[in-house]
């Protein structure tokens, strides 16, 4: 089992894995995580480690073009945003976006281009490659781990 700490991740069972060992540390209600890294760092496959770790089945999509995909599971909103493509902060405003801050859990991919807009993070990752591996740097803010 990972620590939560700064991982060096083989591949991409591994961060699956750690997405979903992470799923059992997030509390049950509003929660905003930024996931940081580059195309290819491993984001999305991390977010579907840690939706598999809440219970979700299924496929879960890169909301690249649409912005968001929200999930219901175990009575827990889940939205993942992915604001690569956003040309302006106030993209999410014309969508209703401060309504999914209110409740359930937010993971934004990209969360530079919301800069201004987002509220802050109270868990920061950090993806990068290293190689064929992924690091994965977490910083626990504004919440108690």
């Amino acid at each position: 089992m990972f620590d939560l700490e700064t991982s060096l991740l083989a591949d991409e069972q591994e961060t699956l894995a750690w997405g979903a060992a992470l799923a059992s540390k997030l509390p049950n209600g509003a929660f905003v995580v930024y996931l940081k890294g580059d195309l290819g760092a491993g984001k999305t496959t991390l977010v579907r480690g840690l939706l598999a770790g809440l219970g979700h089945i299924g496929p879960v999509k890169s909301p690249t073009y649409t912005l968001v995909e929200s999930y219901d599971v175990a009575n827990l909103l889940v939205h993942h945003f992915d604001l690569y493509r956003m040309e302006h902060p106030e993209e999410l405003e014309f969508m209703g976006g401060r309504e999914y801050f209110d409740e359930g859990l937010c993971l934004i991919e990209w969360p530079e281009k919301g800069e201004g807009w987002l509220p802050g993070p109270n868990l920061t990752l950090t993806l990068s490659v290293q190689g064929n591996a992924r690091q994965i740097r977490p910083e626990w803010q504004n919440t108690a781990t």
